[in-house]
């Protein structure tokens, strides 16, 4: 069972959806019976998936009341896994992007604030997600938890359920963190809410710094951890990434496994992508991908000129993903005949740093604030690199969909960017390894010069560009392949592997 606060084709805001939406498909391919759990949310609700009532109703304590829920049911796009999606519409029918009501978040003003009752919306989601096995009659081997919204279900499972004795008591848990940036911080009176005991409220379990933590509490009370690639898995056990719970991640480092996400290649495609408006292959990239970017600079008012080299960027516009880096570096490279075409939504003061880009360079910067799936495509298909300058990146998904579309990436050196993108340096482009352009020191000096390495490759168009653009549209970053080490982690959560095994993906 995968529980996750969001999932692609029912409610999404990053690349934790995306996980969800495909991770079940591809572990069902490998014979694993599947389920995936997500709130009922007033976009899930009324998207373009059919979700129906069923007759599963529960109810559960949260903040000294009885709070009624309801199990609806659907299936993975494209697949047989079921889905059950969590109704309470006083605590998930509220998400409207037209007034600026988002899963997590209301603008007020020209501000998000988090919504006042985060906590009680997902610790009610995580006993529902326990309630959901006694009613579904479905006890799975493993139990695999995403970020802080479902922090509490192994605390609950272990303080709660478990006194239960069987079959609760066969339940073991995988805690997964996509990005410890987020960790569910609340004042510590919401362990009332939470209706758990006060003893846990210490230094060694739920307390943080005064307050209640609900990826400690995951990373306390989880039976095994996961992060999304082996490098962030190494980083996140040392200060800078850690975020203040490097001390709890080391006291776990020999329970802590490094998986990078996957691609889903059933969607991110360019051979058949229905967003593109030319198809092409890692045999045949050219004309298609030539098509393409001319539709992207004729969609984003960018001049239409075939030699200029078009960068893209996919992104949240905030200060982790080297915001700032593009910002100062792009003057310069503008200067040198490049465009930029940018497409995100994020923090206010990142937001006005791209449109003034804009203003400043009209028919050479292209910027659309907020989230277009159609655009995202079009941007990693027509531009000619990518760029992913991040401060810390604990997977990535983008560098992938870029490889994949023939548009080689940008990267600094860190996370899952570093264990996904092969610099093209002469030994590696030798090789034919190389997949993009790597630099390390956060500086707009080394990103620059990143930039400018590939920009030169692209207008030589030399032998060593197609073999870039080749090996990365061919590298296997599949679902299939991190389903398969995914399995490793249930199998030893069910006592079926090797616990004295060291697979190479371990911290």
């Amino acid at each position: 069972m995968l529980a996750a606060s969001e999932v692609v084709g029912f409610a999404k805001t990053g690349g934790l959806a995306d996980v969800a939406g495909a991770l079940p498909p591809a572990l069902a391919r490998r014979g694993c019976q599947c389920v995936v759990m997500l709130p009922l949310y007033r976009g899930a609700r009324t998207g373009p998936l059919p979700v129906q009532p069923t007759d599963h109703v529960f109810r559960v304590p949260i903040g000294g009341r009885n709070i009624a829920g309801r199990l609806w049911r659907s299936t993975l796009p494209n697949s047989d896994v079921p889905v059950y999606l969590v109704e309470n519409t006083d605590y998930y029918d509220r998400d409207d992007p037209a007034t600026g009501r988002g899963l997590y978040q209301f603008k007020s003003g020209a501000v998000l604030r988090d919504y006042p009752d985060n906590f009680a919306r997902y610790a009610f989601f995580c006993r529902a997600v326990l309630e959901a096995m006694r009613l579904l009659d479905f006890w799975p081997d493993a139990l695999h938890l995403n970020d802080w919204q479902t922090g509490l279900v192994p605390v609950y499972l272990r303080e709660v359920y478990q006194r239960q004795g069987d079959p609760y008591g066969r339940v073991r848990t995988l805690f997964t963190i996509h990005n410890i940036t987020y960790q569910g911080i609340f004042w510590r009176w919401d362990m009332n809410a939470a209706g758990l005991d006060w003893r846990l409220f210490n230094p060694g379990q739920l307390e943080f710094h005064g307050h209640l933590n609900c990826v400690k509490a995951g990373l306390v009370f989880g039976d095994l951890i996961s992060t999304v690639s082996p490098t962030y898995a190494r980083e996140i056990l040392t200060p800078y990434f850690g975020f203040g719970l490097q001390g709890v991640f080391n006291e776990r480092r020999n329970d802590l496994f490094g998986i990078v996400n996957g691609c889903d290649y059933r969607v991110w495609d360019p051979a058949r992508d229905p967003h593109l408006a030319a198809h092409y292959d890692a045999d045949r990239p050219q004309p298609g991908k030539a098509a393409c970017k001319e539709a992207l600079q004729r969609r984003l008012g960018l001049g239409v000129d075939a030699k200029a080299p078009l960068l893209g960027l996919v992104a949240r516009l905030v200060e982790q993903k080297g915001i700032g880096l593009i910002v100062r570096a792009a003057p310069d490279l503008i200067a040198d005949g490049a465009q930029l075409a940018v497409l995100g939504q994020g923090d206010q003061e990142c937001h006005q740093q791209v449109q003034d880009l804009q203003r400043l360079f009209p028919g050479r910067v292209g910027v659309v604030i907020g989230f277009d799936e159609a655009l995202a495509h079009q941007i990693e298909a027509g531009a000619d690199l990518f760029l992913m300058p991040s401060l810390y990146e604990p997977s990535g998904l983008n560098q992938l969909y870029s490889m994949r579309y023939g548009t080689p990436p940008v990267v600094r050196a860190t996370g899952g960017l570093a264990d996904t993108v092969v610099n093209a340096t002469p030994e590696a482009l030798a090789a034919g390894l190389a997949t993009g352009f790597v630099f390390v020191a956060n500086t707009v000096e080394a990103f620059s010069d990143a930039v400018r390495r590939g920009v030169s490759h692209y207008r030589e168009q030399s032998d060593g560009w197609r073999r870039i653009v080749r090996a990365g549209m061919t590298a296997d970053w599949s679902w299939d392949r991190s389903a398969a080490e995914y399995v490793r982690l249930y199998e030893r959560l069910a006592g079926q592997g090797n616990k004295e095994e060291r697979p190479a993906w371990r911290t």
